[in-house]
Formats: C-alpha cells, sequence, structure tokens
C-alpha cells in the first residue's frame, strides 16, 4: 500500500472522515506511513482525538506553531508549511492524495521535495465498505427518511389544501427531531414538475396528479446518508401514472434477482432499463448517440451511498463491479413531459450472494 496523506477538514471530506470518524470544521493531516497511523491537528481538537483507536496524535505546536506565529506569516502559509513539516515528521516523501488534496498546499508540498499522487480511485476503493459505525449511521438516516414519509403521507392523506413547502417542511421537522442533518435538496414536487430531474418542488398539490418525495438526509453522529424515493397521488391516480408506477416496480424487482458481489453495475442498469424499452419509453441505453433524453427512463439505475449521497460505485452505462459491503442506492424512474414521473428509490447492502434490504416501506400510490 501507498503512503497516505489527506489534509481536509472532516465535515466536507469523506475521505478523511472514513479513516478519522469525528467531525471537525477545521482542516487537519492525516498520514498513513507503513501501517502506522498519525494526525496532526490544533490543540483544541486534540481531547477528542486521543480518544480514537489506533492513531498517534500530534499538535501543530509540536511542529513549530509558535514559531511561524513569530515569523508572521498569513493563515494560509502558515498552513501550508504545517502540511510540509507534519509529512517530514512522519518520514514521508512520496504520497497518496484524495482528488480533492487543495492545489495550493500541493504546490507548496511538491516545491520541498514532496512527491504526491492524486489517486481518487483508490479513496473511492476505501470507502466502499462500510465500517459497522458508518452501517449503522446509514441506517438512522434510512429510518429518518421512512419517518419524514409517514409525516408526508399522514398530511396528504388529511385532505385540504397543501403544498409542496408544506410538505418539505413536515421532512425538515422529522430530520430536526431524529438527529439528521437535513440536505440543501428536499424533493417535494408534484404534476409536470416531477419530470424535471432534481426540482425541488413548489405550489400546491392537485388531486389526480404525481407527487415525488426524494429524501437524502444525513446521520449527524457519523456524517453517513440515507436516499430513498416514493411516489404518492391524492385521489384517482391516472391510467399513465399508474403504468408508469407498475414499470418502476417491475425493474426494482429485476434489479433485486441481480445484485450481488461481483456483478457490474453497468449491468444492473441494462437489467433496469428492459421493462421501460418494452413498454416504449427511451432509455440512456435506445436512445441515439449525442440525443439528449428529457423523458423516458433518462438517468441511471443509481449510485453508490455513504459518507456523500452520491459516491461510487456507479450504476449506469459505466459501471463497476459490485463489492461485498457496497450500499445502493436504486431508483428507476419513468417520466413524460407536460404530465410528470414516478420514481422508486430503496437502499440496500451489497452481500456476496444477494443484497440486504435496508429499507422497509410500502410502495402504494395511495397515501
Amino acid at each position: 500500500m501507498p503512503d497516505v496523506l489527506i489534509y481536509a477538514d472532516s465535515i466536507r471530506s469523506p475521505e478523511l472522515r472514513h479513516e478519522v470518524p469525528f467531525a471537525a470544521p477545521d482542516a487537519f493531516v492525516y498520514v498513513e506511513r507503513n501501517g502506522s497511523r498519525r494526525v496532526y491537528a490544533s490543540s483544541i481538537e486534540l481531547p477528542r482525538l486521543v480518544e480514537l483507536a489506533d492513531l498517534e496524535v500530534f499538535s501543530y505546536d509540536e511542529l513549530g506553531l509558535d514559531e511561524l506565529i513569530k515569523q508572521k506569516l498569513g493563515p494560509h502559509e502558515r498552513e501550508r508549511e504545517l502540511v510540509l513539516r507534519a509529512c517530514r515528521h512522519a518520514g514521508v516523501e512520496d504520497v497518496a492524495t484524495p482528488a480533492s488534496f487543495p492545489l495550493e498546499t500541493a504546490d507548496h508540498l511538491r516545491a520541498n521535495g514532496i512527491e504526491l499522487h492524486p489517486d481518487g480511485k483508490l479513496f473511492d476503493l476505501r470507502r466502499r465498505t462500510k465500517s459497522d459505525v458508518e452501517l449503522e449511521g446509514v441506517r438512522r438516516a434510512q429510518r429518518g427518511c421512512e419517518l419524514a414519509l409517514d409525516a408526508i403521507r399522514a398530511r396528504l392523506r388529511e385532505g385540504g389544501r397543501v403544498t409542496s413547502e408544506e410538505l418539505r417542511a413536515e421532512a425538515l421537522r422529522v430530520f430536526t427531531e431524529e438527529g439528521l442533518i437535513a440536505p440543501d435538496l428536499v424533493i417535494v414536487s408534484h404534476g409536470p414538475q416531477t419530470a424535471i430531474g432534481h426540482e425541488p418542488g413548489y405550489g400546491p398539490i392537485e388531486p389526480g396528479e404525481p407527487v415525488v418525495v426524494d429524501l437524502f438526509p444525513r446521520d449527524a453522529e457519523t456524517g453517513c446518508y440515507a436516499d430513498m424515493t416514493r411516489t404518492f397521488c391524492i385521489g384517482e391516480p391516472p391510467e399513465q401514472l399508474v403504468e408508469q408506477h407498475a414499470l418502476c416496480l417491475e425493474s426494482l424487482e429485476r434489479v433485486y434477482g441481480a445484485v450481488r458481489a461481483g456483478v457490474p453495475g453497468s449491468e444492473l442498469h441494462r437489467i433496469s432499463c428492459e421493462p421501460f424499452e418494452a413498454a416504449g419509453y427511451p432509455t440512456q441505453l435506445s436512445k441515439e448517440e449525442g440525443q439528449v433524453l428529457d423523458e423516458g427512463y433518462f438517468h441511471s439505475l443509481g449510485h453508490g451511498v455513504g459518507l456523500e449521497v452520491h459516491e461510487q460505485p456507479s450504476l449506469g452505462r459505466v459501471g463497476e463491479e459490485l463489492m461485498e459491503g457496497d450500499v445502493l442506492a436504486i431508483e428507476p424512474g419513468v417520466y413524460k413531459k407536460g404530465f410528470g414521473g414516478c420514481r422508486l428509490e430503496d437502499l440496500v447492502r451489497v452481500t456476496a450472494e444477494g443484497c440486504e434490504r435496508l429499507t422497509d416501506y410500502p410502495y402504494d400510490l395511495s397515501p
């Protein structure tokens, strides 16, 4: 294994949060060399860091922070120099870094003899199999999604005027009560809006139109996400929505029968397209080269979920082989301009022989 260097904060960096499972708003240094794992950070973080297992913890003060302050270096210059000194203290000269490693720091290290090799794929692979703590965080976030959907369905059943904004507020209330971090985007779209990708939705919801609810909150303790979608309809659903819903269910069930470690994500995507193509809807596999789809099954089957809501592996036209322990969002959908669409999304955990369903929630169109 190559030596590893990460310099980031553990709130925005999934690579660092995976290695050092606690939330710190300020950047710190993580170094791996010959099996040892070291962290260099400001003194304010030391009490929490020393409680983590298998880490050697050092303060920036041990790297000469006081001296750098006396030199009246600016904050960016000071930070770059501390990362360089951490590398020298740890004895690393040639390291793999995440693709997101800060360019300004990279230039400084290279100018002072440290070889950096950005390797996004390496860090993606390290995060594919979730730790027990991460998996528990995914489960908590998923439970929060289901409780939020319960609240939304209850409000839809009450009847009367209801808006996307009101239902979104219900989801956000539940997330807060469950100790989850709400994402910047909570999708509660309706009618023709539901055929527009990640449209968050707005305005009053009418009987007989599709209502797509797509939720992806983050567990506050672990930083791990869940992701799920259901489609509802107030009153009698129109025939077109009933057909779309049946096709999404059929696609889901076909994919469930094929999920297991070793299967390429691209193969699952191919399987998911079959019901839609048989019903005459375009997909990414049936469209002409260069054509931009604005209806039909215009997106991929799904993606990995963990410390990012969208991470590897991909379940699209180009998709890696599944690994035991992958957590996947499987989300077939089909859409018609001017009418709307339907999407159903579950979370699963890949096993050697199949998958464990992490989502346990009905698919009914009626709320």
